[in-house]
């Protein structure tokens, strides 16, 4: 899986045009059996108008540097994405972002050009990452032609294994953000904001890590999806 992940990179690399997505795709992979606590992350969250990645759309973009395990918070972003269209009723309920304030939000390319840079070299958290790596690479594709190939934790998915390999009883709702912040004690934030469960997500993945790390460290690739 890291050799054809790394093979994609490379190949978009040669389609890719000047872009920040280029300068992106000419970092290489973190390698999957480098020492996790030696290696940058940048934990991400998105807020969206719905979940179908090809049809709905990114209204917000959340992100916070981690060396290490340590958060950076001098790293951390929020940024409102403007689109073309009227944000769904039930969607701006729960994230709260209104027509007008995705008005005087960044284009679209904009926002995705400043996140690759930060992203470069470094490993994605997300927590449920499917919808980020959906929405990102389709984002890129739109953009560019191309989309996002990346290295991705997802805490949500570290969780899963966690709770079967010691055979804990767990239900859907046992595996959201906030609950498994509850379970390890993490503070406790307000949902469905894009630099607040970025952070959360942080957070999380650095207890996920120190659960399992008996202090001589593991290779990244135990995390890895």
């Amino acid at each position: 899986m890291s050799f054809l992940l790394d093979w994609r990179r490379r190949w978009q690399l040669r389609h890719a045009p000047e872009s920040s997505l280029r300068t992106y795709l000419e970092h290489p992979f973190a390698r999957a059996r480098t020492d996790y606590r030696e290696l940058d992350y940048l934990a991400i969250d998105l807020e969206t108008t719905g979940l179908d990645t090809r049809q709905d759309l990114i209204l917000s973009v959340g992100y916070v540097t981690l060396h290490g395990t340590a958060i950076d918070l001098s790293t951390a972003r929020h940024r409102v994405v403007r689109i073309d269209r009227s944000i769904p009723e039930a969607s701006a309920v729960i994230h709260q972002i209104t027509d007008d304030q995705s008005a005087r939000g960044g284009e679209m390319v904009d926002v995705l050009e400043e996140l690759l840079q930060v992203l470069a070299g470094k490993v994605m958290i997300a927590h449920h990452a499917t919808i980020e790596q959906g929405f990102l690479s389709n984002a890129c594709k739109r953009c560019w032609g191309l989309g996002l190939p990346m290295r991705v934790i997802d805490t949500q998915v570290l969780a899963h294994r966690t709770f079967e390999r010691r055979q804990i009883p767990f239900k859907a709702s046992d595996l959201r953000l906030h609950s498994l912040g509850n379970r390890y004690n993490l503070p406790r934030y307000g949902a469905h904001n894009a630099l607040s469960d970025a952070l959360a997500a942080a957070e999380l993945f650095l207890a996920q890590a120190a659960y399992r790390d008996d202090g001589k460290g593991l290779p990244l690739a135990d995390f890895l999806c």
